[in-house]
C-alpha cells in the first residue's frame, strides 16, 4: 500500500511504498521540493523503517524539478544518521533530467558517500538491478 504526501494545494509531491518482494522502499518524488517537503518525506521513510526494518531505498527523482541543495545539510546531518540507525544500507537514486536537480543530488552523494552506499542511475531498471544484488 502506498502513502502519498500532499502540498497545501492538494497536489502529490511524494508517493512512498514498501516493496516486500524486493525488500526495499520505493519513493517517487514529483515537482519542486522545499526543505519542508523533503523533511516530511525523509521522516516518512524513517518511520517506515522503524516499523519494519528494510536495508534498501529506491529514490526516484524522474518527475522532480529544480534544486534542493538547501536541504542537503539536513539530509546529511539529521536524516542520514536517522535512516541508517533504522536499518538502511543501500540507496539507489534515479536522477531527474533537470540539471538543477542533478547538481543537488550529486552534491548530496559527495556529502554522504562515506556513510551510506548511494549510487546514481538514469533509469528505473538500472537502479532496480543494482539494488536487487545489495545485501
Amino acid at each position: 500500500m502506498a502513502t502519498s504526501l500532499y502540498r497545501g494545494d492538494g497536489t502529490v509531491y511524494l508517493t512512498v511504498e514498501r516493496n516486500r518482494a524486493d525488500n526495499w522502499i520505493y519513493a517517487r518524488w514529483r515537482g519542486r521540493q522545499t526543505l519542508g517537503t523533503i523533511m516530511d518525506g525523509g521522516l516518512t521513510y524513517v518511520q517506515m523503517l522503524r516499523e519494519e526494518p528494510c536495508p534498501r531505498l529506491l529514490n526516484d527523482h524522474r518527475d522532480l524539478v529544480g534544486t534542493f541543495t538547501e536541504a542537503n545539510d539536513w539530509i546529511q546531518q539529521v536524516w542520514t544518521p536517522l535512516i541508517m540507525s533504522a536499518g538502511l544500507r543501500s540507496f539507489a537514486q534515479i536522477v531527474s533530467a533537470d540539471i538543477f536537480s542533478q547538481l543537488s543530488v550529486e552534491d548530496l552523494q559527495l556529502r554522504i558517500a562515506d556513510q551510506l552506499d548511494m549510487q546514481l542511475f538514469e533509469s528505473l531498471e538500472a537502479a532496480q538491478l543494482w539494488l536487487r544484488v545489495q545485501p
